[in-house]
């Protein structure tokens, strides 16, 4: 995927906005901050332990708002019905849509429907677009990061991904397992009231945290260490990942970031993070480096490092 981003779309529609290259663009307009992003959710099944596509969408586009320091205000959203969708179901999707952007303080405010043949759709596909307000002085982008500051992780990794697997598989759990989907804007603004040393955030969606220390490390052109014995797995998606040959750090989140943030502030943050739901289990994971840049080296505790690289193709596919 990310390969076809950088051969086809950055080429056609490059510009100074699109090559923020981050989870939202902002946009100076009048005076106005404006954050904007767009998504698609495409997730299978519709309905999964923890959520279902329409909290999903909303929280996946309120989170790529968080992560550039916005407040979130108005969403749209299409909906492409595949024929033959139970009504009940729909009315259940937009029934947790809606009460999803309440608890994130979002509005939606227009939006279109399609209907497709039977076969065609699958079901049911959701498309939204989230705009929210930045504040003035704010600047969270990839470009700030710098050697030196440290990573931060909010919490466990893996279990959206399991979640969805596990549906898929018919697989069960001694202890439950719901997907993390949270809308992490309150979180965000619980982390900048804390502090400002805030360089960049970046939530744990598609290829989960390998994926996105791999973008920051690119994008900013410095090296990333992560330490991998720091990193919260629970277990029972440590043990799902072992039974089925998965690597929980390519694993889908969708309640999950990481922030860079200037080293002397790091364990403020983490102990502001403990004190929030959706931070209790955050940890210092990494630092960042002025060697290898672009590259990062995931260290195994006892003195051995390796290389982590994006996945060449999509560990578990439909899973946002």
């Amino acid at each position: 995927m990310q390969e076809l981003i950088d051969s086809v779309f950055y080429p056609a529609f490059s510009n100074p906005l699109l090559d923020q290259r981050h989870d939202s663009s902002v946009v100076d307009l009048s005076g106005l901050r404006l954050a904007l992003t767009t998504d698609a959710f495409v997730v299978s099944p519709l309905f999964f332990p923890g959520g279902d596509i329409g909290k999903l969408s909303v929280c996946g586009t309120v989170n790529d708002l968080a992560m550039s320091g916005a407040k979130p205000y108005f969403l749209t959203a299409s909906f492409i019905l595949e024929e033959g969708l139970a009504k009940s179901a729909l009315k259940a999707v937009v029934s947790s849509m809606r009460k999803a952007a309440d608890e994130a303080g979002i509005s939606i405010v227009t939006g279109d429907t399609k209907v497709v043949d039977k076969g065609k759709g699958d079901g049911l596909f959701i498309s939204t677009t989230g705009v929210g307000l930045v504040a003035p002085s704010l600047s969270i982008q990839p470009r700030n990061v710098e050697p030196g500051d440290a990573i931060i992780i909010s919490g466990d990794i893996g279990r959206h991904g399991i979640a969805i697997l596990s549906v898929r598989e018919g697989l069960s759990f001694e202890q439950a397992l719901d997907s993390d989907c949270a809308s992490l804007n309150s979180l965000v603004e619980h982390i900048l009231e804390e502090s400002k040393d805030v360089h960049c955030m970046r939530d744990l969606t598609r290829g989960g945290l390998a994926a996105a220390v791999n973008e920051i490390a690119r994008d900013a052109m410095v090296g990333i260490e992560i330490d991998e014995t720091a990193i919260p797995v629970v277990e029972p998606v440590r043990g799902a990942c072992e039974l089925l040959g998965l690597n929980p750090l390519y694993v889908a989140n969708e309640g999950r970031m990481i922030a860079f943030i200037k080293r002397e502030s790091a364990d403020k943050i983490v102990a502001a993070c403990k004190n929030h739901p959706l931070g209790y289990g955050a940890a210092l994971i990494g630092r960042v480096t002025a060697s290898h840049p672009g590259t990062v080296l995931l260290n195994n505790g006892i003195g051995v490092s390796t290389v982590l690289d994006l996945l060449s193709g999509e560990q578990l596919p439909r899973i946002c």
